[in-house]
């Protein structure tokens, strides 16, 4: 089953089960760098979601 993968009440992604995990399909720019990632669960997925969203905040400053 397809899971929507929210970053601060936006969804930002989708996980699919696939080849005994979780692969991540990106449908925010702000993410695309995991599209096609696995992961082996949906904690794994939003927390490389926050490391990577909090990364361009910091180079943006």
């Amino acid at each position: 089953m397809k899971q929507v993968v929210e970053y601060q009440g936006i969804p930002v992604g989708v996980l699919i089960p696939r080849d005994g995990g979780l692969a991540f399909m990106a449908v925010k720019y702000d993410v695309m760098e995991l599209d096609g990632r696995h992961f082996s669960s949906a904690a794994e997925a939003r927390e490389a979601i926050r490391a990577l969203v909090t990364q361009r905040i910091a180079f943006a400053a």
